[in-house]
């Protein structure tokens, strides 16, 4: 089963393939992720990392968090569910 981890601390700059790449090095990467801003499509700095276990995805944690990528400082864990939070309804 599939593990997704949070990236957070990402640079402006830094593309999928990039985290892609770096994250292969603890096993398969299932998908990667940067969050782009809607309306600008700019990134926001964090992305998503699903990892085909749970020992690669505990091992990219270990490996990753707190590393440096593109001049920026990483944090990796588990990604936690999206609590809904009250926006607004259009």
């Amino acid at each position: 089963m599939a593990r997704k981890l949070y990236v957070g601390g990402l640079s402006f700059n830094t593309t999928e393939d990039q985290v892609r790449e770096e994250f292969a090095k603890f096993g398969a990467v299932e998908s990667a992720a940067v969050i782009r801003d809607r309306y600008s499509d700019r990134s926001r700095g964090f992305g998503f990392v699903e990892m085909s276990s749970d020992s690669e995805a505990d091992e990219a944690i270990k490996g990753l968090n707190g590393t440096m990528l593109d001049g920026r400082q990483l944090t990796v864990n588990f990604a936690r569910e999206r609590v809904d939070r009250g926006g607004k309804q259009y």
